[in-house]
C-alpha cells in the first residue's frame, strides 16, 4: 500500500484492514494472472478500485442485503464486504472464470458468513430458476457496468420495493443521468440524485448515482427464467 493511502485505507477498513489488504495481494497476483485486472492496474489497486469502492459504503444502511451486479474481480460488493461485516453480500456476475475466482477469494478470505457468489445475469437472478429463488436486495450495486438505463432495466428488479440502485459512476454521471432520466422513469425508478462519498478521506471522492425503487414495472422477462442459473458458494447468517 503506498504510504501516502494508509490513512484513507485505515479509515475506510479499520480493524479489517488486513483482509483488504490481502484482497488487494489477491487482485494483483490472481487477479492479473488470471485476465481479471488489467496488468497496468495493479500499481493503482488501493486508490482507484479498493479505497474508492470502500467509500460508498457510506451510502449502504447497515445490516442490510446488498446484491452487486457484473462483481468480475469483486467490485464493489467484496470491498464492501470486508468493509462492512454487517452487510450480507451476494455476487452476480454470468462469466464462469470470474465466479471461480470470486468463489476462491471468498473462501481465501474468510468471508464465507456474509458473501456468496451467484453465476448468472441479472434477469436470471431476478427471475430465478428452478430450485433457485429469485434473489432480492434492499441495495443493488454495480460499477463500470453499462450506461444508467440498461444498468436501471437490469438491477431495478433486483431491489425490494423502495430499495436502491447504488452506482459508481465518473464525473460525467450529471451528463448520463440527464440522457436516461426518462428511461429511468419508465422502469419504475425515482430521480437519480448523485453523491460524492468518501470526502476529505479520499481524493477525488467516489461518485455515485442512486436510484429508488420507487414503483414495480410489469413481470420480469419470462424468456430470462427459461435459462438455467448456476449458484456458486452458499451462505446465510
Amino acid at each position: 500500500m503506498p504510504v501516502e493511502l494508509a490513512d484513507a485505507a485505515r479509515a475506510l477498513f479499520g480493524d479489517r484492514l488486513d483482509i483488504a489488504a490481502a484482497y488487494a495481494e489477491l487482485l494483483a497476483t490472481d487477479g492479473v494472472v488470471r485476465g481479471l485486472i488489467g496488468p497496468r492496474e495493479a500499481p493503482r489497486i488501493w486508490d482507484r478500485h479498493l479505497l474508492n469502492c470502500a467509500a460508498v459504503a457510506e451510502r449502504i444502511p447497515e445490516g442490510v442485503e446488498v446484491l452487486d451486479v457484473g462483481s468480475g474481480a469483486g467490485l464493489p460488493g467484496l470491498v464492501l464486504a470486508i468493509a462492512r461485516p454487517d452487510l450480507a453480500v451476494t455476487l452476480i456476475e454470468p462469466l464462469a472464470r470470474r465466479t471461480s475466482f470470486l468463489i476462491e477469494a471468498v473462501d481465501r478470505l474468510g468471508l464465507g458468513e456474509s458473501v456468496r457468489v451467484f453465476r448468472g445475469r441479472a434477469e436470471e437472478a431476478a427471475t430465478g430458476a428452478p430450485g433457485i429463488a429469485p434473489l432480492r436486495g434492499d441495495v443493488v450495486t454495480a460499477r463500470a457496468v453499462a450506461p444508467l438505463d440498461r444498468l436501471a432495466a437490469w438491477c431495478l428488479p433486483l431491489a425490494v420495493p423502495n430499495g436502491r440502485l447504488v452506482a459508481l459512476k465518473g464525473a460525467s454521471a450529471a451528463e448520463e443521468i440527464a440522457e436516461h432520466e426518462a428511461a429511468v422513469a419508465k422502469l419504475g425508478g425515482g430521480e437519480p440524485t448523485v453523491y460524492l462519498c468518501g470526502v476529505g478521506v479520499i481524493d477525488p471522492p467516489a461518485t455515485v448515482v442512486e436510484v429508488v425503487r420507487e414503483r414495480v414495472v410489469g413481470p420480469a422477462r419470462a424468456a430470462a427464467a427459461k435459462t438455467r442459473s448456476r449458484g456458486g458458494r452458499s451462505r446465510r447468517r
